[in-house]
């Protein structure tokens, strides 16, 4: 049975991620989107690929081409049960109704800003936002005639409401950003954003099952599920769940129209990789949070950017609306520690890889010097690293950060 035929409109999740059933993240993802405990077959689904689908009459066929907005067998460019078990558990997890798989998590930020935009229009968009969306903003939006403004991501309600024009019909959000972690007020800004008839579209890949969106005003949830949801560096893909139908079929119309689509073995694998999601999220934030508070010990630290952290920006509006924690944040180093010195400790760390994405079981380390997109105001001085930590004994990952401090400070 579907999620919308089970759930009724508006927000199915609290704040705090329980489920209107009572049961917790971890019980719901190794139940959501399956027959059941009590059906008789595999545990997990089949695998279902895909193209032609085959009617009994063209009654039938007439019948199943109307339910364009369910899931309904009707070509495989719209998705088969694979898919459907798949927009089932992430519908559960953001606590939205509906829920649309597309390729990339990239595919997931852009199609619903075509659906939502047009010719004329304006959208605001915080001036840390991932690159590649800036890039689309700047480069095909502006080609279709949208105008876009870039706010410091900070911004407080009144500030945003007073760069809301008439023809603005988005409010783009992207909490905490994904290189430089400003945390945003996502209910005082969607409440602005509401007042003037605004959409609020929010990338929640850092908040994944830690922060409910619908539960604090936004309309479109985003995710690139490439990372946490997937758990293993090997699929790209994207999700975008809507709080009510009438902006599913704004979002649903634009992804048929735009012939958006993924793969059902990485639906498949997606699926897989989500029963394990709570273990591995858990283990992550408390292995990060070890990692980040060594970091904020070391003379060479400035600041860590890691919104769990007392003292860290953004912590206050952290604990007030999310229930747990990412394990990506940022290290900002002291003036004397130089881009180039950065490098040196990345190049000689051996559990770190040196990779753009996140949410695998791996640890990652990334300078971000150049690759922030943040271009007014505020951010931060000085040599940057983001670090991700994976599912290594946190124990080993100190120590090989602390050779790799060995290494920097020789060479200063």
């Amino acid at each position: 049975m579907g999620i919308a035929a089970r759930y009724a409109e508006g927000a199915r999740v609290s704040a705090d991620g329980v489920g209107q059933d009572g049961h917790g993240l971890a019980t719901r993802l190794s139940h959501a989107g399956r027959a059941g405990s009590k059906a008789h077959g595999f545990v997990n689904l089949p695998l279902h690929r895909g193209s032609t689908v085959l009617y009994e009459n063209m009654a039938q066929r007439r019948d199943f081409m109307r339910r364009r907005f369910e899931q309904a067998l009707t070509y495989g460019l719209n998705g088969s049960a694979t898919h459907h078990a798949l927009e089932d558990v992430v519908a559960e997890v953001e606590g939205g109704t509906r829920c649309q798989i597309v390729g990339t998590g990239l595919a997931a930020c852009t199609t619903p800003l075509l659906a939502y935009l047009g010719a004329g229009d304006h959208c605001l968009v915080p001036d840390s936002v991932y690159g590649p969306v800036r890039s689309f903003c700047d480069t095909m939006l502006r080609r279709l005639g949208v105008a876009t403004t870039y706010y410091a991501p900070e911004a407080t309600q009144d500030e945003v409401a007073g760069l809301i024009r008439a023809e603005t019909k988005v409010l783009y959000l992207e909490s905490p950003g994904s290189h430089s972690f400003e945390v945003q007020d996502v209910p005082a800004l969607s409440r602005v954003a509401h007042a003037r008839g605004v959409a609020v579209l929010m990338d929640n890949t850092w908040g994944i099952a830690a922060f409910q969106p619908f539960a604090h005003g936004v309309d479109v949830s985003i995710q690139a599920l490439t990372k946490y949801a997937v758990g293993h560096s090997d699929v790209l893909l994207g999700s975008i769940t809507t709080r009510e139908d009438a902006h599913w079929k704004l979002v649903r119309d634009a992804a048929l129209v735009l012939g958006q689509y993924a793969s059902p073995d990485d639906c498949w694998l997606t699926l897989r990789g989500m029963r394990t999601m709570a273990v591995r999220l858990e283990r992550q934030m408390a292995s990060g949070l070890e990692v980040a508070r060594w970091f904020a010990g070391r003379p060479e630290v400035a600041r860590v950017l890691h919104p769990a952290l007392p003292g860290a920006p953004g912590h206050e509006l952290w604990k007030r609306d999310f229930s747990g924690a990412a394990s990506l944040f940022g290290v900002v180093f002291r003036p004397e520690v130089s881009v180039a010195g950065t490098h040196r400790l990345v190049d000689a760390l051996q559990l770190f890889g040196i990779g753009a994405s996140w949410g695998g079981y791996e640890s990652l380390a990334l300078p971000t010097n150049g690759i922030i997109t943040r271009t007014a105001g505020g951010g931060e001085a000085g040599a940057m690293v983001r670090f991700h930590i994976g599912l290594e004994d946190p124990a080993d990952l100190i120590a090989d950060l602390e050779a790799g401090f060995g290494v920097l400070n020789e060479a200063q």
